[in-house]
C-alpha cells in the first residue's frame, strides 16, 4: 500500500516516515496472512530489515503497530483540539468538525484500507481489541483534559463533555462498520460521507421512541 510522504520534509524525516509505514504495512499483511499470534516480532523486523531496537523507537508493541492507522487519526484529533477555537456551535458539532479536520490530514491513498484491516484483525484478536479499548479510554480522557484546561470546564461531575465524546466515537465506529459493507475499494471520501451520515443520525437516536 502506498502512502503520502511530504516531499518538503528533510531527508532524515522522510526516511523515518518510510520506515514507520513499512512496519505498519508489513505488520498488517503478516498479521492478516498468518494471524497476530502467528507472527513474531522477530519475523516482522526481519521482513522490514530493521532491528527490534529500531522497532521500539516507533511502537511499544505488536498491538501498537497493528492499531497505528486508527491511532494516527485520533492523535491528530487531539492535536487539532488543542488549537480549536469555539465558534458558538454546540460542543458536539465542534468536536465533529475537529474530527473531520483530523480525517483530512490522513493520507488519501491506502489509509482507509489499513484502518479496515486493523478493524478486522481486532475483531478476532483479543489483545488488539483490549489495546483498542485502552487507547479509546486514554483518548477520551485526554480530550476531556484539553477541554477543561482550555475552556475552564471546572465541574468534575459535568457528564456532558464525556457523553459528547462518547457519541463522537460511537458515530465513528458506526461509520466504519457501514463502510465494511461497501462493495469495492474505499477511500477517505467514502469514510467522510459515512461519518456525516452517522453524525446526522445522532439527534434522531436521542429522541427515538418505540
Amino acid at each position: 500500500m502506498n502512502t503520502e510522504i511530504p516531499s518538503g520534509l528533510p531527508l532524515r524525516e522522510r526516511k523515518k516516515l518510510r520506515t514507520r509505514q513499512a512496519l505498519i504495512d508489513t505488520a498488517l499483511e503478516r498479521f492478516t496472512e498468518s494471524g497476530f499470534d502467528g507472527t513474531t516480532l522477530d519475523e516482522l523486523c526481519a521482513a522490514v530489515e530493521v532491528s527490534k531496537r529500531t522497532f521500539f523507537r516507533y511502537f511499544d508493541s505488536k498491538e501498537d503497530v497493528a492499531m497505528a492507522p486508527t491511532q494516527d487519526l485520533w492523535t491528530a484529533f487531539l492535536e487539532d483540539l488543542r488549537t480549536w477555537r469555539p465558534d458558538g456551535r454546540t460542543l458536539l458539532a465542534q468536536l465533529q468538525e475537529t474530527l473531520f479536520t483530523a480525517l483530512g490530514r490522513m493520507p488519501d491513498e491506502g489509509w482507509v484500507d489499513r484502518v479496515l484491516l486493523t478493524r478486522r484483525l481486532a475483531a478476532r484478536t483479543p489483545s488488539m481489541n483490549a489495546h483498542g479499548l485502552q487507547f479509546c479510554d486514554r483518548t477520551t480522557r485526554a480530550a476531556i483534559t484539553i477541554l477543561k484546561e482550555r475552556f475552564g470546564l471546572a465541574d468534575p461531575h459535568d457528564l456532558r463533555p464525556r457523553l459528547a465524546l462518547d457519541m463522537l466515537i460511537a458515530a465513528f465506529h458506526c461509520a466504519l462498520e457501514e463502510l465494511t459493507f461497501q462493495p469495492g475499494p474505499a477511500n477517505r471520501d467514502d469514510l467522510t460521507a459515512r461519518l456525516r451520515d452517522a453524525f446526522a443520525a445522532i439527534p434522531g437516536s436521542v429522541t427515538m421512541t418505540l
